[in-house]
């Protein structure tokens, strides 16, 4: 038996169309980690500027994050079946337009007038959609241009690019926010008057995201990207659009291995997904004591947390990006730091001090990206480059569906227990199950040379779970 392989083993020149591609997904990161940030900061000093509103603040705050994470869970499997029916380079095209114009359109909204908060829902819930139908393009694209043994190495290029983005997009967007009152003070030129006229710059940093969709858009543009055919499509009997939005969850469940994987990042998201609800908590009232005695105030502590969780992910997809990662037994890329982030997140809720705290934080930081990247490289390989944009889709829904999941029970859960004690023991669960599947014969087959379950009008013989 054999491992699965792509239709077409990628060119070694393929790789430098990957560092293009890369390169404008960075840039489009960042810009989407200035509006993330810009609107924000929108809700809360211009929108809902009043403690009485205090209220209607969290509603909307909670909505626009749930708005967007939801839209894109929901429209995976339509955005994977897609990907695997369509040109994907056209794909990636017309959605880095469409946020183009979405950005501009909501530009052009709190420019001219105060927009209600149901309006940027449904802004975040279209940004969402585009944005997984992207995803979907992009994922499968890129994954069928990298040689199988530098799929780890991009990985971490990928991860970095996120991590990357979390540092410089508030100290960015904060800059860009600003720039209106410093035009107001100084001498009003030409080149100052019309951005002195703003309230702040949130529509300066919506404006520079659309920009960076519009120089992703020409990039994807001048690129050729392989687009693997689809026998079956062209076949008599062609496959149904809702066959495809169904064949992930087949070609998943057959696949004991693979299944195990996704279950066990189920878990981790559900322990995990939560710290943007906890370390806000955990800065006010765990941490309370420390902070006094050493001066430093609510913010700038909440700052220190969250640069060192960027600085800790970004340090981590540089040691994969510059190492390459694991070459074989990639699983034990996946489960060993995965232990080690639960360790860590336990600890965290425990430390006691800041500096101790952040040294925890950002040590989880350094593992997310490690255990990401050979995630993404093991279901690379598995997966035949035709069928990734249906299987990735659902892989998505699956892990992640926990993920809203857990900002809820965190929510409820910190109104009567210490965040400190949340996290250590969700911390210690992550530890256990990731610590578990080490002992789990079934997900240790993973790098097994395997013979794939038959997709619908395959002829392939099964494999044996």
């Amino acid at each position: 038996m054999t491992t699965p392989q792509p239709a077409s083993a990628p060119e070694a020149g393929h790789w430098r169309t990957f560092l293009w591609l890369w390169g404008s997904q960075a840039l489009s990161v960042l810009g989407g980690g200035l509006t993330g940030f810009a609107l924000n900061i929108y809700l809360t000093q211009t929108r809902f500027p009043l403690d009485s509103q205090r209220a209607e603040l969290a509603q909307a705050l909670s909505l626009t994050a749930l708005g967007w994470t939801l839209a894109a869970l929901a429209g995976g499997p339509l955005a994977g079946a897609l990907a695997d029916r369509w040109n994907r380079r056209r794909m990636m095209l017309t959605c880095d337009l469409l946020s183009a114009l979405l950005l501009l359109a909501l530009t052009a909204v709190i420019v001219l007038s105060t927009p209600p908060a149901w309006l940027l829902v449904v802004f975040t819930v279209l940004q969402g959609l585009v944005g997984t139908f992207h995803s979907s393009a992009f994922d499968t694209s890129y994954s069928a241009l990298v040689p199988r043994d530098r799929l780890p190495r991009a990985n971490g290029m990928m991860q970095t690019i996120w991590s990357l983005s979390g540092l410089l997009s508030p100290a960015l967007a904060a800059l860009l926010i600003g720039l209106p009152a410093l035009a107001r003070r100084g001498d009003q030129g030409s080149l100052t008057a019309w951005l002195a006229g703003w309230t702040d710059g949130v529509p300066l940093a919506l404006l520079l995201d659309a920009g960076s969709f519009v120089i992703a858009a020409a990039v994807v543009w001048r690129l050729s990207l392989p687009n693997p055919p689809r026998a079956d499509l062209n076949a008599a009997r062609r496959p149904s659009l809702l066959a495809d939005m169904t064949f992930g969850w087949t070609y998943i469940l057959a696949r004991r291995p693979l299944l195990n994987l996704l279950l066990t990042f189920a878990v981790v998201n559900l322990m995990t997904s939560a710290l943007g609800v906890l370390h806000p908590l955990l800065v006010r009232f765990t941490l309370a004591g420390d902070l006094k005695a050493h001066g430093v105030g609510t913010e700038t502590a909440l700052a220190t947390l969250w640069t060192a969780m960027s600085a800790g992910g970004l340090i981590g997809g540089l040691l994969v990006s510059t190492t390459g990662g694991l070459r074989r037994r990639r699983v034990l890329g996946v489960l060993g730091p995965m232990v080690l982030a639960g360790a860590l997140h336990a600890l965290s809720g425990v430390a006691g001090t800041l500096t101790l705290t952040a040294l925890c934080i950002a040590g989880f930081g350094i593992m997310t990206p490690i255990m990401n990247a050979h995630s993404q490289s093991i279901w690379q390989s598995q997966v035949p480059t035709h069928m990734q944009g249906r299987v990735f889709s659902v892989r998505r829904l699956i892990a992640q569906f926990t993920s809203p999941l857990s900002t809820a029970a965190a929510g409820l859960l910190a109104a009567t227990h210490s965040p400190g004690a949340l996290l250590l023991w969700t911390g210690v669960v992550m530890l256990i199950v990731s610590a578990a599947q080490l002992l789990n014969p079934v997900l240790r087959r993973l790098d097994d040379p395997a013979e794939p379950a038959p997709a619908p009008g395959d002829a392939r013989p099964a494999m044996t779970p």
